[in-house]
């Protein structure tokens, strides 16, 4: 399977070189970086920090897109879904990590489902998923008043917030209560705010140093805190999710899947 990788020069956009050149049975077929950046021309597997692998760095991301079978893109979402108008035209199946997509942009990234097989996921890790799973399964065990809050924290450089794996488990949460996220979710606390609505789903963010991922979700009732907690030490753990994914992929027909899909959960 020949796979290309969007953002190669990127803290993902590496590890990722460095997760294809150690899995058998896939090659990196092209990497591409944004026209300004000044990895544009440099071998990518250098840039990675491994052994040169003669694929360079290019600035076009439909040229990189169209050498492969699956491109993986970790960049940002207006990128994204540029990235998956590519795809979808060319028949290019693709695995997409980013978060912060705005409901204009997850409506395109559907759009493009329509034409070629894309797996999406806030988070690619196993454990995260599994974690998830957990979220809704105890959610759905615990009455109203077991309060919920979900707890990250992310390196000092992430540029959105609350993270995507955390809406991902407030939303697992609310699955769990069969409710909507939209209408129990407490993103931010500022000020006099009152006492906690029961039913509440409530987020806390936090931003500092190199932090990889730390997700915890609380289950607080009168007498006693229920907490479901992940984190991650490397991004190796991401990029070897979706790696996974891309090889996963190579069979299936056009439509949105996500990491449930991909590890059978």
């Amino acid at each position: 399977m020949k796979i290309a990788v969007v953002g190669a020069a990127g803290r993902m956009g590496q590890m990722l070189v460095r997760r294809i050149a150690r899995t058998e049975g896939v090659s990196l077929a092209a990497a591409s970086e944004s026209p300004n950046s000044n990895a544009i021309g440099r071998d990518s597997g250098e840039v990675a920090g491994i052994d040169a692998n003669k694929i360079r760095i290019g600035g076009d991301s439909a040229a990189a897109i169209a050498a492969a079978n699956v491109v993986i893109d970790f960049t940002v979402p207006a990128a994204t879904v540029a990235h998956a108008k590519v795809a979808a035209g060319k028949g290019v199946a693709m695995v997409i990590g980013t978060t912060g997509l705005d409901p204009a942009q997850t409506a395109l990234i559907h759009e493009a489902a329509k034409a070629v097989p894309i797996m999406w996921a806030a988070n690619m890790a196993l454990g995260v998923n599994i974690l998830l799973a957990l979220v809704e399964k105890t959610a759905s065990m615990l009455d109203p008043g077991y309060d919920i809050e979900v707890l990250e924290m992310h390196h000092r450089h992430k540029i959105d917030a609350p993270s995507g794996t955390a809406l991902a488990l407030g939303r697992a949460a609310a699955a769990g209560r069969q409710v909507k996220l939209e209408e129990v979710w407490r993103r931010s606390r500022d000020g006099h705010t009152g006492a906690r609505p029961s039913g509440e789903i409530g987020f806390a963010t936090l931003r500092g140093g190199e932090e990889v991922g730390v997700h915890t979700v609380m289950f607080a009732a009168a007498g006693e805190r229920l907490e479901l907690s992940h984190r991650a030490f490397s991004r190796e753990t991401y990029a070897a999710g979706a790696v996974r994914a891309a090889q996963w992929l190579g069979a299936k027909k056009p439509g949105l899947y996500g990491m449930k899909d991909v590890l059978g959960l």
